[in-house]
């Protein structure tokens, strides 16, 4: 343990756990990093992967010794062997795919933003309600010890009031034609970089006052009609204080900066949304100054321990279907604000 840190010690208990037999769907390239490792990690089985080129599904298989390949999402979920579906398909077909996968009797652990806007997530968290298998929506950062540590020193007071807050997630830009910089896919640099910003406002803002922020305005650069490559929101705290949600493509390269002031001291992380990249929480209060060191176990890994714990055991887990509802709230608010269009749901088109 190096000097100053704070113990992450994490053990995963496998051994009394029925592992999840995991179907994959879209063989996307977040997918390594996401649930094939922390599958690895924690002892539950890849069953398959389903991609709508069969080509790219056995490459897939392959390279990350995934046991079956299907032709279709749907083949995928009606196999009565697999137990929990993970969905790293377009922001739009989160929804509809994860409707099917429960009525299946499939668990679900959906990438984000896990719906449209926020109207087809009230549909769905509608829906939820009456299944009886776990969704969980994939902000994984949040179960991090790098999250729950600045939440913790927050609600002790240490660095006094809340004053403002800035969340920030930038990375260089993607191709032209990449999903998500297609509208009509629900795409955009808020749903996919921004929503981390909002997801840790939103979080923070619980945690200390137990409402929601308020969008006070935002600002937005376009990479075309209606798809924004930078946007900032601004956001206001119950007692008042400034919240600054930032998120842009176009920037050298991948930084995930979140800062909160207080009026006795300063937080400071300089990775929340991959936390495992620079596990740092730099606290400064009144004369002094620490530097924690949060342990470099994937966020990813934690989430789905967590996952697998709310299948097995029913244990409470922060990221549900309200959770889904709450921050595309904030995000078709922020979109509004800027001055654009909220994304459309398929049923929309």
């Amino acid at each position: 343990m190096r000097d100053g840190s704070w113990s992450t010690n994490l053990i995963f208990m496998t051994a009394a756990r029925t592992p999840l037999k995991i179907g994959i769907l879209g063989a996307a390239r977040i997918a390594s990093r996401a649930i094939v490792y922390p599958a690895q990690a924690t002892e539950n089985e890849l069953y398959g992967v389903a991609s709508r080129d069969r080509n790219r599904g056995e490459a897939f298989a392959a390279q990350f010794v995934v046991e079956n390949v299907y032709d279709s999402y749907q083949e995928i979920i009606d196999d009565p062997e697999i137990t929990a579906i993970y969905n790293a398909l377009p922001n739009n077909a989160h929804v509809p795919w994860n409707v099917k996968a429960l009525r299946a009797g499939k668990h679900v652990l959906s990438e984000k933003p896990a719906a449209s806007n926020v109207q087809e997530a009230r549909e769905f968290q509608s829906f939820v309600a009456t299944q009886s298998k776990i969704y969980m929506e994939a902000f994984h950062y949040y179960y991090h010890p790098v999250m729950q540590r600045v939440l913790e020193i927050l609600k002790s007071g240490e660095i006094g009031e809340i004053v403002s807050v800035k969340s920030a997630l930038y990375t260089a830009m993607p191709d032209l034609d990449d999903l998500r910089l297609q509208s009509e896919l629900a795409g955009g640099c808020l749903m996919d970089l921004g929503c981390y910003s909002i997801h840790s406002q939103r979080m923070i803002s619980q945690a200390i006052f137990g409402v929601e922020p308020d969008v006070v305005s935002a600002h937005a650069r376009l990479h075309k009609a209606n798809v924004d490559e930078a946007l900032e929101v601004t956001l206001k705290y119950a007692n008042g204080a400034t919240g600054i949600a930032d998120c842009d493509f176009n920037t050298d390269g991948f930084s995930a900066p979140l800062t909160v002031f207080g009026t006795h001291g300063s937080i400071e992380t300089y990775s929340f949304a991959v936390p495992s990249w620079d596990d740092r929480v730099v606290v400064k209060s009144g004369s002094s100054a620490r530097t924690e060191y949060l342990g470099t176990i994937s966020s990813y890994t934690y989430q789905l321990q967590i996952f697998a714990d709310a299948v097995e055991f029913n244990k409470p887990f922060t990221t549900n279907a309200a959770d889904t509802t709450a921050t595309l709230t904030l995000i078709d608010q922020a979109y509004l604000a800027a001055g654009l269009s909220v994304r459309p749901a398929i049923s929309e088109h």
